[in-house]
């Protein structure tokens, strides 16, 4: 086994492999950008170097042979999909803990790919030339892919062939950005489908994966078995996979990803094979009790795993916590993490503690809470009382979705498809802006500072012996502001945790979180003029497709951002003319800065 090990990768992966590397006695090397100086990775790694990016190789690389790493684990994202890196280690003598770089090569390449999953006698997803796509009106929708890379990243579903080529562009930019290489294809979008994959180990099958639950086609519910995976489909599956990995000279941790008819999952396609660990591991690793960084490591190192096949335990799954606002889309949020609570009845892979800053610069998952049981509804139900103990405060997540998404009669049942999530209504939270603003209106007449000076008193004291009320003006995630009236001596339910920021008060109940503040008269007035655009969230301004002057219809994008490497188009609000454009390419912008405005006939 290898004396020490340099993580190429960041967040909640790299303290994930630092664990498993400090139970096997092996010294850990971080990497870090200078966003990432202070994160939870670099502190518990052993020993830290910085790069430029975590996509430089020679960064990379040289960290390596100055720390005297013996062997490189790529994580995921980044650098692991990527042959010249795994090549690049091997020429200076370094071990890639991963597949090798010809068979990187070939997987990585979603179209050679596929026609070796086609001749190993797998059922492949029908593919087309851009040329062919423009032709193709009939096959409607598509889906445009980044040709390396994954996690959702580079992908665009086309609705008609007037849309193509600005979703190819749209791609290319997102894959160049989270994989430095801007390659894609098109292939047969089915609306109505399970996304079912299969871990393997070399030529060893650990069983198969549900990844159905997902939004923009990145994962956010993900579990071990499927609920609709039989024994027999399972043994295919399995077979299939194995076969895959043969057929590419495959060796150390991988996964074969399906797409299967949503109510006949034996009526599956081949649509990739990603050549490093996936997110979701941890799942796998619950039912089947294995370490799978371990059994990276010592495929790499040449040592024998000791089994060849497994026995799948009970049932696991993983919640995705992120830093976005499920409420306006899924939008990217930032900021500072000022609390931060786990669970105690879940494993908890993250990449924040309390102090952490989340950016703009890189991938919004924040953390996963994972729960194992005897059966799918009593891991759903450790799940959901998980989600509701974890609290994070100052950064905007998706935990409260989360619970109410895992509450939809459907996914109770079962009945998943990769449609589910941007068709069905999901549930906000029980307490309104109300029952927040009175929580934090009973915080702040509690925390207000005690005084002798009775004219200084906030606490409602009179003279005539009986106490007033105290009044609140409070706005609730930037929504009107309400008048509160506080009785003395009134106080939150202990079930409330609270943080402050600045003038921010945030406050988390059952998994939800609030921002609570009394708005200033520019924030009272942010945003009254129509047509007036401004972002949603921070981030670098990726195009401005118009000038001043032009004329646009509802709907034409404005201004492009980029945020977490993903995109987001401001568009047009009504037929207009832009008036202003405020921002130029490259230009950072924060969270609600104007961007420009439009004027739609008839303003006033």
């Amino acid at each position: 086994m290898f004396e020490s090990v340099l993580i190429a990768n960041r967040g909640e992966i790299s303290r994930r492999v630092t664990r498993t590397l400090r139970r096997l006695g092996i010294r850990s090397i971080a990497v870090f950008t200078d966003a990432d100086a202070g994160a939870p990775h670099v502190c518990e790694a052993d020993d830290a170097m910085g790069v430029g990016s975590y996509l430089d190789i020679d960064a990379v690389l040289g960290a390596a042979r100055e720390a005297g790493a013996a062997a490189v684990h790529p994580g995921y994202g980044f650098l692991s999909e990527n042959a010249a890196f795994a090549r690049a280690c091997a020429e200076a003598g370094l071990v890639f803990v991963g597949p090798s770089g010809d068979a990187i090569e070939l997987m990585g390449d979603k179209v050679r790919a596929k026609a070796v999953a086609e001749a190993a006698g797998l059922p492949v997803v029908p593919s087309y030339t851009l040329e062919q796509a423009r032709a193709a009106g009939d096959d409607y929708p598509l889906l445009v892919k980044a040709a390396a890379g994954g996690g959702g990243r580079g992908m665009r579903v086309v609705a008609s062939p007037g849309e193509l080529d600005a979703c190819v562009a749209a791609a290319r930019r997102e894959a160049q950005a989270g994989f430095g290489d801007d390659r894609v294809f098109v292939e047969r979008f089915l609306p109505h489908a399970r996304h079912i994959e299969v871990q393997v180990i070399g030529a060893v099958s650990l069983g198969e994966r549900e990844c159905s639950l997902q939004r923009r086609h990145q994962k956010l519910v993900e579990e071990a078995p499927s609920p609709a995976v039989s024994a027999e489909l399972r043994e295919r599956l399995g077979e299939e996979a194995v076969a895959l990995a043969r057929a590419a000279g495959y060796e150390n941790a991988g996964t074969v990803e399906f797409i299967a008819d949503a109510d006949d999952p034996s009526t599956h396609y081949f649509l990739e094979m990603n050549a490093r660990l996936q997110v979701e591991h941890p799942v796998t690793e619950l039912v089947t009790g294995l370490d799978l960084v371990e059994c990276q490591l010592r495929v790499a190192a040449g040592e024998p795993l000791g089994f060849d096949r497994v026995e799948l335990r009970g049932h696991a799954i993983e919640a995705r916590v992120n830093a976005e606002d499920a409420a306006a889309g899924f939008l990217p949020s930032t900021g500072t993490v000022v609390a931060y609570t786990r669970s105690s009845q879940a494993r908890t892979d993250d990449a924040i503690e309390t102090g952490s800053v989340v950016g703009p610069d890189y991938d919004s998952l924040l953390a996963k809470v994972i729960t194992h049981a005897h059966d799918r509804p009593t891991a759903l139900a450790k799940l959901d009382r998980a989600l509701a103990d974890t609290a994070i405060l100052g950064v905007t997540t998706n935990t409260g979705f989360l619970r109410s998404l895992l509450a939809l009669d459907a996914v109770r049942a079962g009945e998943l498809d990769t449609g589910l999530v941007e068709r069905v209504a999901v549930p906000g939270p029980a307490l309104g802006h109300g029952d927040v603003a009175r929580a934090a209106a009973q915080i702040e007449a509690a925390s207000q500072p005690a005084s002798d000076d009775p004219f200084a008193r906030t606490d409602g004291w009179r003279l005539g012996g009986v106490r007033a009320p105290s009044w609140w003006l409070l706005s609730v995630d930037g929504a009107e502001a309400v008048d509160v009236a506080v009785a003395p001596g009134e106080a939150p339910h202990p079930r409330w945790r609270w943080a402050r920021d600045g003038a921010t008060l945030w406050l988390g109940r059952d998994g939800h979180a609030w921002r609570v503040r009394t708005p200033s008269v520019e924030e009272a007035h942010l945003g009254a003029v129509e047509g007036d655009l401004r972002a949603p969230m921070p981030g670098s301004v990726l195009l401005v497709p118009v000038a001043a002057g032009d004329a646009v219809a509802a709907g034409d994008p404005v201004v492009v951002l980029e945020s977490m490497k993903m995109e987001l188009a401001i568009v047009a609000p009504a037929a207009g003319v832009v008036a202003e454009i405020s921002v130029a390419v490259g230009d950072r912008v924060k969270q609600s800065q104007a961007l420009a405005r439009v004027e739609v006939p008839g303003d006033g």
